[in-house]
């Protein structure tokens, strides 16, 4: 169980802190702020360069807790949040399959790392060594909460573009 958790926390950890990368660096294909920041415009986030940090801090500095298995709880609110506000503003419309753009992956990542929030990041972990218990039940409530306010901020920050009006 230990290996098991360690190489779950570890891919997931690195896949959501690359996602991150690609916003704040334009690493692995991304676009970094600037045009990660445009797009974020148009979903309504403005200035779209601040939430394309924030968010790309989120994912990069949650991925990471993830990786060496630190504030687990914590690190699983930040994928909450962040695959929270991606299915409500870009994903969910496509519906569920991501070949069509849907929010399959999403909830596969938040709900993995929700999952982690509840059983712990194992003994191989910076959890374990400082002796730090965050896991269980309120460990994983904690996570949901913390993770669903925080999307629940960010989509209230929303601007939605007014309605065009027809002349006459």
């Amino acid at each position: 169980m230990t290996i098991g958790l360690l190489v779950l926390r570890v891919v997931l950890g690195l896949t959501l802190a690359a996602h991150g990368m690609q916003k704040l660096a334009g690493w692995f294909g991304g676009y970094g702020l600037k045009g990660t920041g445009q797009f974020f415009e148009q979903l309504g986030f403005v200035p779209g360069k601040r939430s394309a940090f924030l968010a790309g801090l989120a994912e990069t500095g949650g991925g990471l807790l993830l990786v060496f298995g630190l504030a687990t709880p914590l690190a699983a609110a930040a994928f909450v949040a962040t695959m929270l506000v991606a299915v409500v503003t870009v994903h969910r419309k496509n519906g569920f399959f991501a070949t069509q753009g849907g929010y399959e992956y999403n909830l596969v990542l938040a709900v993995a790392a929700l999952s982690l929030a509840f059983t712990g990041p194992g003994a191989l972990s910076l959890d374990a060594l400082l002796g730090l218990e965050f896991t269980g039940a309120a460990g994983g409530v904690a996570a949901l909460v913390a993770g669903t306010v925080g999307a629940a901020f960010q989509l209230a920050s929303r601007r939605h573009p007014e309605p065009a009006s027809h002349a006459a």
